[in-house]
């Protein structure tokens, strides 16, 4: 199995489950999976994949760094991987040019729950995910009014979408939603697919095909999946309800079975999109 296929079979293993990872309540700031020596936030896929291992810590170490510090991986201990890129140059064989070419690779890591004798572990913060107060529901409407040049965004439509020739989201009107955080669940829903025009990622020219249920569309239906499970962690809100979760199941295990390359992909899209509308820079995964 090639890195794309170990990782689609992490994540199409939790579907088979009913379990769907990136609609794991979770919050940005406090259990976000994190390498424990480099205090370095994992992104993309990794998050998910981390997540859905279950593990009340945040913290992560690869097999090397708990020696280092004194712990010991238990025995018949399961480790997770973690995707990187590396970029291998090679000689053009006909031009003499070096070129460079960008290969994915993955190590294992271990939750500090898994090792034994480890010292100066920070605590686990006691509070999970937000109510949805006040102060959360705030925290998502900031993130829409900070969003760099936003979309026209227009209520008392019949359904959410987003229209890339107006570059306008439609959407219901708030109390047409069960609460507020299914309401901006889905608003981030679309916003992520409004970073993929033109003058934003310009990602949508290199969807060919639009049809309902092609892969084009399932790659960025789940950048959009992906884009607002991050901005909802940020925001420190639950994802929406999936109202048909058996049958929204199985549209993904289809999807991922036809291209092992989707999730990866579409993770590393919706972390650039959550890193726009955040006005951030991208982290490496």
């Amino acid at each position: 199995m090639n890195v794309y296929e170990i990782i689609t079979a992490r994540i199409v293993e939790k579907l088979e489950q009913g379990e769907i990872p990136w609609k794991k309540s979770w919050n940005a700031t406090t259990q976000a999976p994190r390498n424990l020596v480099s205090g370095k936030l994992y992104s993309g896929i990794n998050i998910f994949l981390l997540l859905s291992a279950r593990y009340q810590s945040p913290y992560w170490l690869t097999f090397k760094q708990a020696t280092e510090r004194g712990g010991v991986v238990r025995k018949g201990e399961k480790g997770y991987p973690v995707v990187f890129w590396k970029i291998d140059k090679k000689e053009d064989a006909e031009t003499g040019e070096e070129k460079t070419l960008p290969i994915l690779r993955y190590y294992t890591v271990f939750n500090v729950a898994q090792i034994d004798g480890l010292e100066n572990v920070p605590a686990v913060e006691s509070h999970l995910i937000s109510e949805n107060g006040a102060e959360a529901i705030d925290a998502a409407e900031l993130i829409v009014a900070q969003m760099p040049d936003r979309p026209q965004i227009t209520h008392g439509h019949t359904r959410a979408c987003y229209s890339p020739a107006w570059d306008r989201v439609e959407m219901p009107v708030s109390i047409a939603f069960s609460g507020p955080a299914e309401y901006y669940s889905t608003l981030f829903h679309e916003l992520t697919h409004a970073t993929g025009h033109e003058n934003r990622l310009n990602r949508h020219q290199t969807i060919k095909n639009h049809a309902f249920g092609s892969q084009d569309y399932s790659k960025e239906e789940l950048v959009a999946e992906f884009g607002s499970a991050f901005l909802c962690a940020e925001a420190g809100i639950s994802p929406a309800v999936i109202n048909n979760q058996a049958a929204y199941i199985q549209g993904w295990l289809k999807a991922l079975k036809n291209d092992s390359k989707l999730l990866i992909n579409a993770a590393a899209q919706a972390q650039k999109a959550a890193d726009w509308i955040l006005n951030r820079q991208t982290v490496a995964a």
